[in-house]
């Protein structure tokens, strides 16, 4: 008998959709409550790479996945004067096919597409209290009447509010990587295609990218900050006045895309952080992706996680018999996987934004001579043995 026969899952992103596919698998209905009022489309690029995609193909999704795509096949990286420089591949972490790129909001669908047969799915609610007995977990909705579960799952992202009620405040969990992130969608008025371009200024990136899959592009901002800058916890009026405030005549296309930002309905600003816990469970609560062990973006890596994640945590809770040892299980199983992920986000920012010119030229030349000298390899190579850094297979069956 399983160690949990139900489940409340947190958030409809990746994590909880992937979990809720798995539960199901093992026979443990799922709940999901989620605070947005339907799923969540658009949304910025994101990767799966290594072992997700072997759980995206056990869970059936891997070929929706390949069919939609990014596509984009060309980068450039924009002088001073905002003139091509030279030109990439965008295509890290893609050894052996190991690699794919699809939108956000596209894997959402998919994940809720194939779960809403056989999972119960509470949009526009969220958990207000939750009060842990020993066998069973209380839980008060905003909109929904109580319920009780045998287990609650926090799957809803870096700023749990989940991990709060169990955990407490976010604050000491934060490993603040000293930057913050910004992207949104813009009118195409490059005429951008399947491309990515790339202009900085010390300490700042600003991107574009353009995918068949999405209207416009997609507009990634990024800077060196202070840890101690609470900017991510203020309200978007705030935030969008901080970028403006230091990107502003900044050089090339930058102010025509901050003209933009205020109108773009799909505006994401986040700090640069990782959530750093001894433990991802209390009691009959746990957390999953980056609500347990956020790797933040520039580790590439927390869609990967959070697939990764789910697959682990519902193969614990099936194979044992009491919760606890499920869940000591699940964190064993999976501590290396996010500690190699979370150890790949520390170069990201230097190499995406240095903050010299001599260090902007200095990249420039690295990307350009790539091949010969092998030094983005290397980096491939080390995200490429971080993405396959667990074994999905079982460990020695428990014996009775």
């Amino acid at each position: 008998m399983p160690a949990v026969r139900t489940v409340l899952v947190s958030g409809a992103g990746i994590a909880g959709p992937t979990l809720a596919h798995w539960l199901h698998h093992h026979g443990i209905d799922a709940t999901v409550v989620e605070k947005a009022p339907v799923p969540r489309n658009g949304g910025y690029a994101i990767d799966l790479r290594g072992v997700a995609l072997d759980v995206a193909e056990r869970t059936g999704v891997l070929d929706q996945i390949r069919a939609a795509s990014t596509q984009m096949h060309r980068g450039t990286l924009l002088g001073r004067d905002g003139n091509s420089t030279l030109r990439f591949t965008p295509s890290l972490g893609s050894s052996h096919g190991r690699s794919t790129e699809i939108l956000r909001g596209d894997l959402v669908h998919l994940l809720h597409t194939a779960t809403t047969a056989h999972t119960e799915y509470l949009y526009d609610d969220s958990i207000v209290d939750i009060a842990q007995e020993p066998d069973r977990v209380r839980v008060t909705f905003q909109r929904s009447r109580p319920r009780e579960f045998d287990l609650v799952v926090g799957a809803d992202g870096l700023h749990s509010h989940t991990r709060e009620l169990a955990f407490g405040p976010e604050g000491p969990l934060r490993h603040d990587l000293g930057g913050h992130l910004s992207i949104f969608t813009a009118p195409d008025h490059l005429g951008l295609d399947r491309e990515v371009l790339l202009y900085n200024t010390p300490g700042k990136l600003i991107g574009m990218y353009q995918t068949p899959r999405a209207d416009g592009v997609k507009v990634i901002l990024g800077l060196h900050s202070s840890a101690e800058d609470t900017i991510d916890r203020e309200p978007v009026a705030q935030q969008r006045a901080f970028l403006k405030e230091r990107f502003v005549d900044n050089g090339w296309e930058t102010d025509t895309l901050l003209d933009a930002m205020d109108h773009a309905s799909d505006f994401y600003f986040d700090s640069m952080t990782q959530i750093r816990m001894e433990d991802w469970s209390t009691g009959r609560v746990t957390l999953l992706g980056d609500a347990g062990h956020c790797a933040s973006p520039l580790s590439g890596q927390g869609t990967s996680l959070a697939m990764v994640g789910a697959y682990v945590l519902a193969q614990e809770l099936a194979r044992h018999e009491r919760v606890t040892p499920a869940l000591q299980a699940y964190r064993v199983r999976m501590l290396p996987y996010v500690r190699a992920n979370q150890a790949i986000a520390h170069t990201g920012l230097k190499f995406l934004a240095p903050r010299t010119q001599l260090g902007i030229t200095a990249r420039n030349v690295l990307v350009k001579y790539a091949a010969p000298i092998s030094a983005l390899n290397v980096f491939d190579t080390k995200l490429m043995k971080a993405a396959e850094a667990i074994d999905l297979d079982l460990p020695t069956p428990i014996r009775p």
